[in-house]
């Protein structure tokens, strides 16, 4: 088969400012010393950043131990999480930072909090003893099922205090999700709040979790934060108030010195057949590389108020909500609601409330905003920001160009991202200050990592061209396995090409070295022999100034092998009717040619995405072939926009 092909050509270069590049953490100089330094020797380049951003008790004796395809990182060495995120930022010179903010929360319906790193380390150490206190031991699994809360991030270090993984599920997963994923990791103990608030109502979270512990044997005990006040089942001997047990617990508990490779958390992710699979990270190479991507790529500074608006529930949140942020010393926003309550303006309304300066979103919601206008973020003052970022799948130019202009105010670097929940932070990205950017590409791999572009026979794709993306060399980051199963690790990752990490990621390669991501190779279309990506098709359409945000799949057609049909949400007042599928048609061909031009375009008022805000183009792969939509839909934001689509098939 032929390699992917990349038409979409984007010619805008953006120069970084010399004003941001005098100040930057990585400036031209340091970045091309670390790049040299990571490509010719990646483990030397990794302990460098291991010995400057991250506090062992130990050191190591050996940098990486490789054996294909595990990875053991920093062996030998002695570390704790919650040390690096808290204690070291109270001792010594860095003790000023005490009454600094650590986390600054603010609740849907407007309560707030503010967390200081002495604060937040005195409710983690005294959380940790309620942990022990109920028998949780080094080693031992713990899960949580919570809102956007602060009491979720001081559950999570508590966990790291005493070395007991923890296995995060996003609050909104089913009984039958959450129950599967307790038992996958034989979680000891649940903790859980009685709800949350979202779209301006509070929802229940422990009538979820005490139907799924009912077939966990696992679980001795639920601790529940009193957030909403809704009433709830309560069963002695099980059921403990969280407010309650903090009450009576010391607020001294030292960090345990753990090994390096001890297990930090599982994250389930999704799998097309419904089977979760748990990603399992480890300490010391997890912790150097999202604290030394997190300084690096996002600049950050002692003065910075830093905001990524990700769910902890994912690895986003896992990795640069709570551990880079903290473990630099940063101070880290929470925001527990909706992006549009009460008003469309609420993220810009917490912007300027709060003085945010680095601000870390997903394209999906970029569109959302754009779709709801620009009179929004207009109405208020954004002059505090200064570094803006991009997460969760590829970002089209257009809105690139838009978040620039309209939530930048043209002097914001952009910083895009790609990573995975199985790399554990960031891989590729430009680093702002030192790297010139174009609208749609991640630039560059950051140091120390090696991707590159194979194509099917796994030979690296030379010059101007596309293929599968691929990691060539460990990085200490990585996933360490499939919790409780190797055998699908291999598989999985690791099958496709020889002792070479297999992303499931398309992606094209310019002449100028810059990687721009095509997204997920199923769904790539092969149309007439050509390998196209949707996310150029979907890039062409929102460039259309009728286009708020497109999804593009293929269905099979008997002439040309795979028929493009684009699922279309036009902007407000826009008309969809025969004349807009004839001008975005005609708007592919300018911008793509003519065989990426649309067979069918289909107008919707939402897409189908999953509550991090990806679309699901596999449940519109099954509408647009008339198949009845299967796989697991556990991740479905809101399944009325799913029936919606079904009735519009209908039609």
């Amino acid at each position: 088969m032929a390699d992917i092909e990349s038409l979409l050509k984007e010619k805008r270069t953006f120069k970084p400012d010399s004003d941001f590049t005098r100040q930057a953490n990585w400036n031209k100089k340091t970045t091309n010393e670390y790049r040299k330094l990571g490509d010719s020797n990646p483990t030397k380049f990794w302990a460098q950043m291991a010995k400057e951003n991250v506090s062992w008790f130990t050191p190591w004796k050996k940098v990486l131990d490789w054996k294909p395809p595990f990875a053991k990182w920093f062996v030998g060495g002695k570390i704790n999480v919650s040390y690096n995120c808290l204690d070291r930022h109270l001792e010594g010179e860095n003790a000023w930072r005490k009454n600094k903010a650590a986390i600054i929360w603010e609740g849907e319906p407007g309560d707030t909090r503010v967390l200081t790193y002495a604060e937040l380390h005195r409710e983690v150490c005294k959380f940790a003893n309620v942990l022990k206190a109920q028998g949780v031991k080094k080693g031992d699994r713990v899960c949580l099922y919570m809102p956007m809360v602060p009491e979720l991030a001081i559950a999570m270090l508590a966990c790291t205090r005493i070395g007991a993984p923890h296995s995060i599920v996003f609050g909104g997963f089913s009984a039958d999700a959450l129950r599967d994923r307790i038992n996958d990791a034989e979680a000891k103990i649940v903790i859980t709040a009685d709800g949350g608030y979202r779209k301006g109502a509070p929802f229940a979270l422990k009538p979820t979790v005490d139907e799924a512990v009912e077939k966990t044997p696992s679980v001795d005990r639920v601790i529940v934060v009193k957030r909403t006040e809704q009433p709830v089942d309560f069963r002695a001997g099980r059921d403990i108030w969280w407010h309650e047990a903090m009450a009576e617990a010391s607020a001294k508990c030292p960090p345990a010195k753990l090994d390096s490779e001890h297990p930090l958390f599982i994250l389930y992710t999704s799998g097309t057949t419904g089977n979760p699979k748990g990603i399992l990270h480890t300490t010391g190479g997890y912790l150097t590389h999202v604290t030394t991507t997190h300084k690096a790529i996002f600049d950050i500074k002692d003065d910075d108020v830093y905001w990524c608006t990700a769910d902890i529930g994912w690895i986003t949140g896992h990795s640069y909500v709570v551990y880079g942020p903290l473990a630099n010393g940063a101070t880290t926003v929470m925001y527990e609601g909706t992006p549009a309550h009460p008003g469309p303006d609420r993220w810009w309304d917490l912007i300027e409330k709060w003085g945010v300066t680095i601000f870390y979103t997903a394209p999906t919601a970029i569109r959302t905003f754009i779709r709801l206008g620009d009179e929004h973020p207009k109405g208020h003052d954004l002059s505090s920001l200064r570094l803006l970022g991009s997460v969760g799948e590829p970002i089209n130019p257009e809105a690139w160009m838009w978040y620039h202009r309209v939530i930048g105010g043209k002097r914001c670097p952009i910083v895009d991202t790609w990573w995975q929940t199985e790399t554990g932070g960031i891989m590729i990205s430009s680093i702002p200050g030192a790297v010139e950017t174009k609208p749609g590409s991640a630039t560059r791999p950051f140091p120390g990592v090696h991707a590159d572009i194979f194509d099917e026979a796994g030979e690296s794709v030379k010059g101007d061209g596309g293929g599968f993306l691929v990691l060539k060399q460990p990085w200490p980051g990585m996933l360490r396995g499939i919790w409780g199963d190797p055998k699908r690790f291999k598989e999985t990752y690791w099958s496709t090409y020889d002792q070479t990490y297999f992303a499931g990621d398309g992606a094209h390669r310019d002449k100028n070295g810059y990687f721009w991501i095509m997204g997920r190779i199923d769904d790539v279309m092969n149309v007439s022999g050509h390998r196209i990506g949707t996310m150029e098709v979907e890039s062409a359409l929102v460039s259309s100034p009728d286009v708020a945000e497109a999804a593009v799949v293929g269905r099979p057609d008997e002439i040309t092998g795979t028929a493009i049909v684009a699922f279309v949400s036009p902007k407000g007042t826009t008309i969809p009717d025969d004349a807009l599928v004839g001008r975005l048609k005609k708007q592919v061909t300018k911008e793509i040619g003519a065989i990426a031009r649309p067979t069918e375009i289909r107008f919707t008022n939402a897409l189908p995405k999953t509550r991090s805000g990806k679309i699901m183009r596999r449940l519109l792969r099954d509408i647009a072939s008339g198949r009845e939509v299967g796989g697991d839909t556990s991740t479905l934001e809101d399944f009325s926009v799913l029936a919606k689509l079904r009735e519009s098939d209908d039609d």
